[in-house]
């Protein structure tokens, strides 16, 4: 007789062993997706500007549209997860995601590229929040502390595959075949839903919060626009190896977005406190599990592109390490990443408290970034950042799942759908918040010299590890200040 488990809301329905496995392929094949194609792009830039005559300056906006849809859609995808049913919500996204797949793919132009990477931002913020809904829906935390480290795995692939793979099908096919590459992914993914995946979750009685989604937006469109226009082209001039981003935050505009934006926050939280079933419910702070939980989520999330942005930036311009050289030195982060997930959720499971490796995982991030802030150097060897990026790695690949674990081990299964899309939405806004504040630091430490010795750059590059280490910290107070509780064991 199959072993069977109990996962639905109304606890009428039973999944056999089989129909969990392959509802996991189907959701890690969905997560795949999405790591994938914020990855595998990044080596057809240079080709995608050429063919389509884009200036280097506006080539960001590739990424910013596709971060800009999939983090505001983020607690609205969650929400509708709860009302009816992550199948439905998942068939949805990977549809949207295919089609845009398609529409970047045979894009022409600029513009049709930006708009269709933005309706793919659209469907991954489906994918990526249903995944970990259907996870929590599927499994008790006690076994999704070890299941989760799946996902931490096909991350760690698609970090270290994607760029290798985006440069051999740009060199031997086109930077158009590394949008056509999710179509059969993504046919793969939804048949194994359409067969096999039961209708988990919804069945909240309630309706769409739709005020409360457009004050959303108007809340996070207009912020994230102004930290993308006022940080200017940062992240293409680190690729290019520039001295001094150019940065605009007292521009009209910027400020007009950054007004714009409070007064959209002021109308989401009006909305929220008044609907009867609101995208982000606000008592859920009131739950120093949340409160502290959502706190080190944004914390830690902010941290990570201090390492991925300026470590290869030190290597080139310090160490004169070449392009590929300087692109090693993240391989031991990715490495180290997976690893510290997969270790810690096996540990969490034998333990059954989450706490303990949250508090080591912290203190070792505080340690890394430190460790990096201190020793920087033009002496520095490239077998040295590995170590020390192999122990940043270990320590930041528990923290955030653990965080998400955490929440949800404090949450009713009713809400396990918005409640997670609350934490990925709050790790993105850091993320970004992040690296736009790593990017202010660099800029500051440079001045407005743009002849950088390498004294100077290091002071530069040291400043945006003092400023992870200090990030880092008030992380580690987040997470000492978490409730110690046990891991449910059911649902």
């Amino acid at each position: 007789m199959p072993h069977v488990h109990r996962v639905t809301l109304a606890g009428k329905a039973e999944l056999t062993s089989s129909q969990r496995i392959l509802t996991m392929v189907a959701v890690l094949l969905g997560t795949l997706l999405s790591a994938l194609d914020q990855t595998i792009v990044s080596t057809a830039g240079p080709q995608i500007i050429a063919d389509l005559r884009v200036s280097p300056g506006l080539y960001d906006w590739i990424s910013s549209s596709y971060t800009l849809a999939s983090t505001v859609l983020v607690p609205v995808w969650g929400k509708l997860s709860d009302i009816y049913g992550r199948r439905a919500v998942l068939i949805f996204g990977m549809l949207i995601f295919c089609l845009a797949s398609l529409g970047c793919g045979l894009s022409t132009g600029f513009l049709s590229l930006v708009a269709f990477r933005a309706m793919q931002g659209m469907g991954a913020a489906a994918l990526l929040t249903t995944a970990l809904a259907v996870t929590a829906d599927l499994y008790p935390p006690a076994v999704r502390a070890r299941v989760n480290g799946l996902f931490a795995a096909v991350w760690g692939v698609a970090g270290v595959m994607g760029p290798l793979l985006g440069g051999v099908i740009t060199d031997h096919a086109s930077w158009h075949w590394t949008f056509f590459v999710n179509l059969p992914i993504g046919a793969l993914a939804l048949g194994f839903i359409l067969a096999r995946m039961p209708r988990l979750g919804g069945g909240l009685p309630v309706r769409v919060d739709v005020r409360g989604a457009l004050a959303l937006c108007a809340a996070t469109v207009p912020f994230l626009l102004a930290l993308t226009l006022g940080r200017g082209e940062l992240g293409e001039e680190l690729r290019h190896g520039a001295a001094l981003p150019r940065q605009h935050w007292g521009d009209p505009g910027v400020l007009a977005l950054f007004s714009l934006a409070c007064a959209g926050a002021g109308l989401f939280l009006r909305a929220q406190s008044k609907s009867p079933s609101p995208i982000l419910d606000l008592r859920l702070f009131a739950e120093p599990v949340f409160r502290w939980g959502i706190l080190g989520t944004v914390c830690f999330g902010m941290v990570l592109f201090a390492a991925v942005l300026f470590s290869p930036l030190f290597m080139q311009r310090v160490i004169g390490a070449s392009s590929t050289d300087a692109g090693l030195i993240l391989t031991p982060l990715s490495v180290g990443m997976v690893t510290g997930n997969i270790g810690s959720g096996l540990l969490v499971s034998r333990l059954g408290r989450y706490k303990q490796p949250m508090v080591i995982a912290a203190c070792g991030v505080v340690i890394a970034f430190t460790w990096l802030a201190l020793t920087l150097g033009p002496t520095t060897t490239s077998r040295e950042m590995f170590a020390k990026m192999l122990l940043l790695g270990l320590a930041l690949g528990p923290l955030l799942p653990l965080y998400a674990l955490a929440i949800q081990n404090g949450m009713p299964l009713q809400q396990i759908g918005s409640g997670t899309a609350v934490v990925t939405f709050f790790r993105q806004i850091g993320s970004t918040v992040g690296i736009t504040m790593s990017g202010t630091v660099f800029a500051a430490f440079l001045g407005a010299s743009q002849d950088v010795p390498a004294a100077t750059m290091t002071r530069a590059v040291s400043g945006v590890f003092w400023f992870g280490a200090i990030m880092a910290l008030l992380g580690l107070f987040a997470t000492l200040a978490l409730p110690t509780r046990e891991l449910r064991k059911t649902h």
